[in-house]
């Protein structure tokens, strides 16, 4: 009853809710759905990804502590095979599933997609796109529609997935080790971690409706 009431009361925006309700596998969960699946373009990556590093070095008895392993894990685990879901999805619905006219932030997120792959050529970009909230999601399903190798495709998705997820936990966990009693901080840091990750989607939305 209290495991079925909590899950239900998670809030999906909020990096340190969804790890208190499903830990690791809720990271797995969340970049599979964020890197793979449309749906997931509101997802908090960035924000789940260092705050489950921040977890890593709390101590206090009340608070919330993950292990670095297993976070790490799921970190990997989550953004190599959503990819590949999306991948996989952009092959078999083709073009239907780029052309979105009736959903402008994420045609948006494509226009943005297609222009790194224009400028940087198709394995740059998917490294690149890893750290681009809204084009991260859209990416994988973009290449799968337009034809990109699998070979070239696995390769570079491979590589940008292990260095964002890997390193933006890290980079939290980092923080987290050098100053003293975290715990007493946490909420105040996820809430400005929360604030920057929402930045970039902000400016992406407000550039998108200054667009004649």
């Amino acid at each position: 009853m209290t495991v079925a009431a909590n899950t239900l009361a998670v809030n999906l925006l909020d990096p340190h809710s969804l790890l208190s309700s499903f830990g690791a596998l809720g990271i797995f969960l969340i970049l599979v759905a964020e890197t793979g699946l449309l749906i997931g373009i509101v997802l908090p990556g960035d924000s789940l990804l260092f705050t489950a590093g921040l977890l890593c070095t709390t101590t206090g008895s009340h608070t919330l502590h993950m292990s670095l392993p297993t976070v790490l894990l799921a970190a990997a685990g989550g953004a190599v095979v959503g990819a590949q879901i999306g991948y996989l999805l952009g092959q078999r619905a083709g073009a239907p599933l780029v052309n979105r006219p009736g959903q402008p932030r994420v045609q948006a997120a494509f226009a943005r997609g297609k222009q790194a792959l224009d400028r940087y050529g198709p394995a740059r970009a998917i490294v690149l796109a890893r750290f681009i909230p809204l084009v991260r999601t859209v990416i994988n399903p973009l290449v799968g529609a337009i034809g990109v190798a699998p070979s070239t495709f696995l390769a570079a998705q491979v590589a940008g997935g292990l260095i964002w997820a890997l390193g933006v936990t890290l980079a939290g966990y980092a923080l987290g080790s050098r100053i003293p009693s975290i715990d007493t901080y946490l909420l105040p840091i996820i809430a400005v971690i929360i604030v920057l990750s929402l930045i970039p989607v902000a400016l992406e939305l407000r550039r998108h409706r200054r667009e004649p």
